[in-house]
């Protein structure tokens, strides 16, 4: 016969028990209570705020604001719960998320949820403090809903943040969503109770710990029917705005801004505890890309990139130096080329050494990769000296040589060339220094811009002349304003689409033809010219700033004539493995050239690049095709 009075014993020893009375809660925590404590009951207990849908959708609306992030974007949930951050953001498109928890329940409620959904959000178990995702992954790293500050001392969370700084990428951003702890030390509920469900309730006692820095919190779960089921304690640490502000300095993170502070309400709206008051943090990583350990024979070409000098003055920039975002820029082309495969890399950016540097290059490496658009020395007039000096010194480089870009550097000369190439051009005339009469054989508008230069330099909104008395006040402000004194031209203002065209490689054999595009003057208001000149590229409190591009809406006639002339261009310009042309329709509807970009703009929100993403090419597979037709070319010379 069965023993039931044994059965009955094993039964009151799995019961859980309450413990009573406590005079000091602190007595009882474990110091690793979060290994245990996410469950099913904190599910139950918490459900009024992360068990609430309309809740996750705000929270994710303002938090996906504030990174600036987009479905591109690599984004980890970091203690990421049963998922309900990473989840609504695979539902609103996002491609590249991963969510990270130590609780092996909440992580299998997580997966469970991706799979009925058939949402592409990868979840992982495991600890933050040393997480299994490779150096320089995330664009954006979210540690949401007060699940930071679990750790015995505050080293252990600088640990997470140390963590947290290794596998963001350069400028990427964390977003740490923190119980407010000067709010809390004043209005913590020292004991309380409420309903979870129709037959569960939890009691709640909490005190600040004896060093002041801790919330010590016990909860006491109990069923109506079968009693207590837990009596569990946990302690949270409480950040202030200061010293979180500090432990982010500690932890060499930068740009740390508080930005928001967040009144939790919900449907149950009782007992919300640490929830009550939260405050939003974030800050961004100041770091160069860690290069990729390549065993030997998997390198196949040796490159070294050359850029502009970051430490000279830049006269074309707004405020006349290398800002943080050049050096965004400068970084968002290191990711991609670190991405790259076959390709062992270094820079050169220090133009005081620069010779010098390459000399030593000879003979070591198989070709440079030239970014140096600014000029030798950031001068404009020294664009082709960067490439002259590798010539002279016999080491290959990608993009066009010194004769192209001196040809493409004068506008009046492509005019010219284009001219009699049979390719369409506007009227316009060139205005020299010494010139103080001249006729113009073109009727108004007219378009007034200095001959020489790039990144439209001396281009804006009163570059476009509707009478004579505009044209000299243009011409004398380019003159005296810029200090400009060589020639000017002075061109038919072309009122159609304005428009530009990328090819990547070396035609007439392997090359590829990137969507046309035009730019979308609609947001602009309408006693502006339509163009897009100096205030579109560099000042973003212009109305200009709002001039975006889009894919171009031609005829196929008319876009097959501009390929044409471009191939044609870039043939008799002997301009090589990447260029951008810019044209412009007249009121007929027939598209005329306003230029050639040999070396164009090479950064990641550039026109090459917004052409190449239309075509649904990153901006790594642009750099990697840029690279890629350079080496071929340069392979076939040898």
């Amino acid at each position: 016969m069965k023993d039931r009075s044994k059965d009955y014993q094993n039964k009151e020893k799995q019961k859980p028990r309450t413990l009573g009375p406590v005079p000091h809660l602190e007595e009882h925590v474990n110091p690793d209570w979060w290994k245990k404590i996410f469950n099913s009951l904190y599910l139950k207990t918490d459900a009024d705020i992360v068990d609430d849908a309309s809740i996750t959708r705000q929270e994710i609306d303002t938090f996906s604001s504030i990174l600036n992030i987009n479905p591109e974007s690599h984004v980890l949930d970091l203690c990421c719960g049963q998922g309900r951050h990473s989840l609504e953001l695979a539902r609103r498109g996002f491609k590249n998320v991963e969510g990270l928890d130590r609780s092996h329940y909440l992580i299998q409620r997580a997966k469970n949820s991706a799979k009925k959904e058939s949402l592409g959000v990868r979840f992982k178990e495991g600890d933050a403090r040393k997480t299994p995702h490779a150096t320089d992954t995330f664009d954006a790293v979210m540690l949401l809903g007060n699940s930071f500050g679990y750790f015995e001392t505050s080293d252990e969370d600088l640990r997470v943040l140390k963590e947290v700084k290794r596998i963001l990428k350069p400028w990427g951003k964390i977003l740490l969503d923190v119980a407010d702890g000067s709010y809390l030390k004043e209005k913590y509920q020292p004991r309380s109770w409420e309903w979870i469900d129709k037959h569960n309730f939890v009691c709640r006692e909490r005190s600040i710990s004896t060093d002041g820095q801790k919330l010590i919190s016990r909860e006491v779960i109990v069923n109506d029917t079968s009693g207590v089921i837990a009596d569990q304690f946990y302690a949270e640490r409480l950040y202030t705005t200061e010293s979180m502000i500090e432990l982010l300095k500690k932890a060499d993170f930068a740009d740390i801004e508080i930005v928001d502070a967040i009144n939790s309400q919900t449907l149950r709206n009782q007992d919300l505890g640490m929830m009550e008051r939260r405050i939003l943090v974030t800050a961004s990583v100041r770091k160069e890309w860690t290069p990729k350990k390549k065993k030997v024979k998997d390198i196949e070409k040796n490159v070294v990139v050359v850029f502009g000098d970051p430490r000279k003055n830049d006269s074309l920039k707004p405020c006349g130096v290398f800002d943080d975002d050049d050096i965004y820029t400068i970084d968002q082309l290191k990711g991609g080329l670190n991405e790259i495969e076959g390709y062992s890399v270094k820079y050169l950016d220090n133009h005081d050494t620069l010779i010098s540097d390459l000399s030593k290059l000879r003979g070591k490496i198989d070709f440079i990769f030239n970014l140096c658009d600014e000029g030798f020395g950031n001068d404009p007039k020294k664009e082709l000296h960067v490439p002259a000096v590798m010539e002279m010194l016999n080491i290959p480089y990608t993009g066009s040589g010194p004769q192209c870009l001196a040809f493409c550097y004068d506008k009046a000369l492509v005019i010219g060339i284009a001219k009699d190439l049979g390719v369409p051009v506007p009227e316009g005339i060139v205005v020299k220094g010494e010139d103080s009469l001249f006729e113009l054989p073109m009727d108004f508008p007219v378009i007034v811009k200095p001959n020489f230069g790039d990144s439209s330099f001396g281009l804006n909104q009163h570059s476009v002349c509707n009478n004579r008395d505009e044209v000299v006040r243009a011409i004398y402000d380019i003159r005296e304003g810029l200090g400009y004194d060589k020639p000017i031209l002075v061109e038919e203002f072309l009122t159609g689409q304005d428009l530009s065209i990328g090819i990547i490689g070396n035609p007439p054999e392997n090359y590829t033809v990137l969507p046309l595009t035009k730019e979308d003057y609609s947001e602009l208001p309408e006693d502006l010219p339509r163009l897009c000149g100096y205030e579109a590229k560099w000042i973003p409190d212009s109305p200009y700033w709002k001039i975006k591009s889009m894919p171009a809406d031609l005829p196929k006639e008319t876009e097959e004539l501009i390929v044409e002339c471009s191939l044609k261009l870039i043939n008799r310009l002997e301009c090589r493995d990447y260029t951008r042309l810019d044209w412009r329709v007249d009121s007929s509807g027939t598209p005329k050239l306003l230029e050639v970009n040999p070396n164009p703009g090479w950064c990641w929100d550039g026109h090459l690049a917004k052409m190449a993403k239309i075509a649904g090419i990153s901006y790594t597979e642009m750099i990697r095709m840029i690279l890629k037709s350079a080496d071929e070319r340069i392979s076939a010379q040898r």
